[in-house]
């Protein structure tokens, strides 16, 4: 007696064509959740009143950056790292040298390309030296002297001859440490990201069979 054992379809192919399935559910699964990752890490920097520009220094990328695997992944990360992570962790920021931290006033206006500016930038562009004033209580001063304060608001050597409109500006606040607010909660999002991930690769494996 002679058996013969034939499978339809082929139990091969049909394995075959079932990984190729599960890899394009699992790389359109990450890509969809590194994407909606990325939007909501900018829709928080935004949110907290933090700026487009910071928030688009979000971006995504999934890997492989080419094709399909079952071991795809998502990366989200930022471009500019340090001033995200500050706003997410609410550091403790000390000056570098161990003395004071100077907080630019309005009246000290900003520094190149719209950066706070520093106390020897302010004295180079302004022409006017800067005076130590301590204070028991409150943070001490960075003042200038025989200053006027112009249309903006900011203050400008006088050239009053005769003292007029000549005021003592204080330019900079002295403070030993600033305890930065945290104004993000990043791991959040990322941990809601997380948690769809199984249930995009189902609904993606899912669509894969119907179409």
């Amino acid at each position: 007696m002679k058996l013969k054992l034939d499978i339809t379809p082929d139990l091969a192919a049909l394995m075959a064509a079932e990984i190729k399935a599960g890899e394009k559910a699992v790389t359109a699964a990450m890509r969809e959740a590194g994407g909606q990752l990325k939007t909501d890490w900018r829709r928080q920097i935004t949110g907290a009143g933090l700026g487009r520009r910071l928030a688009n220094s979000i971006r995504s990328q999934t890997y492989p950056k080419a094709g399909e695997s079952l071991n795809a992944a998502a990366l989200v990360w930022s471009k500019a790292p340090v001033i995200v992570g500050a706003h997410d962790t609410g550091p403790l920021i000390r000056s570098k040298d161990g003395f004071w931290l100077a907080i630019p006033t309005e009246a000290a206006g900003r520094g190149l390309r719209g950066a706070k500016i520093t106390p020897g930038e302010w004295e180079r562009r302004r022409g006017l030296r800067l005076r130590f004033v301590y204070r028991r209580r409150g943070p001490s001063l960075l003042v200038a002297d025989r200053a006027r304060i112009n249309k903006r608001g900011q203050a400008v050597a006088s050239r009053s001859k005769t003292g007029r409109n000549q005021v003592t500006a204080p330019i900079f606040l002295l403070v030993p440490q600033v305890k930065l607010p945290k104004r993000l909660d990043l791991d959040r999002d990322a941990e809601r990201a997380h948690d769809r991930v199984p249930g995009l690769i189902v609904a993606n494996w899912v669509e894969e069979h119907i179409n």
